[in-house]
């Protein structure tokens, strides 16, 4: 069995919030209520920019180091 993760229960939490008109949820517009759905995307999207430059970083470095044992 699968858990809902943080994002998941955030996102309830708030569109719950909206449809009972509980402040200032009920004031935000649907964008903003539905935006924790976004949150696993950008982490994942981040994670792979991060991980790709560290990835680069080291490849550079290690070719500058080998240049200079030289």
């Amino acid at each position: 069995m699968k858990s809902i993760g943080f994002f998941g229960a955030l996102t309830l939490l708030f569109i719950t919030l909206k449809l009972f008109g509980v402040t200032p949820v009920a004031d935000w517009s649907w964008l903003w209520v539905l935006s924790p759905m976004w949150g696993s995307f950008l982490a994942g999207i981040t994670l792979i920019f991060v991980t790709a430059f560290v990835t680069a970083s080291a490849a550079v470095l290690a070719e500058h180091r080998k240049k200079n044992k030289k």
